[in-house]
């Protein structure tokens, strides 16, 4: 049942898992036109991201820095591809709290920071009709562009 008080305002990005990130901006540049926004390693998550901008959200790019990362399974079990969706949210702890009461599994129990300033939280695929979710809120250091 659809209302109008949706926890999520927008799509904050399509993030894409890779093995080569310099090589998936080059596609990117050279058959698009796009341009890096923001680049930053996540040691945390154990990733390195790219960030490229399109209208009000991102395509993210994924690579592993670790063999033990997320990104580094799902790229052994699966390969290249689509990872998650993140979705903007005014408050990560108020959608994460609802998400919960729904009974639905989540990757993290409390929010956490994510890259840029942004706080996250992820929820299960096993309950998201197989996506993984990136509930996104921006920080202060990111109000002005799309989040993480």
């Amino acid at each position: 049942m659809a209302t109008n008080d949706s926890l999520l305002t927008n799509i904050d990005h399509v993030a894409i898992a890779v093995y080569d990130i310099d090589a998936a901006v080059a596609y990117y540049d050279d058959t698009f036109g796009c341009t890096v926004t923001h680049r930053e390693r996540i040691d945390s998550d154990g990733v390195e991201e790219v960030l490229i901008r399109v209208a009000d959200s991102y395509i993210q790019l994924v690579t592993p820095t670790r063999d033990d990362s997320p990104v580094a399974k799902f790229l052994a079990k699966r390969g290249e591809g689509i990872h998650h969706v993140g979705y903007r949210v005014t408050s990560v702890a108020q959608a994460l709290e609802q998400v919960k009461a729904q009974g639905h599994q989540v990757i993290d129990e409390v929010p956490r920071p994510g890259s840029r300033g942004t706080t996250v939280a992820f929820v299960h695929p096993k309950t998201a009709f197989g996506t993984l979710i990136e509930l996104v809120e921006e920080g202060k250091a990111s109000s002005s562009q799309p989040s993480r």
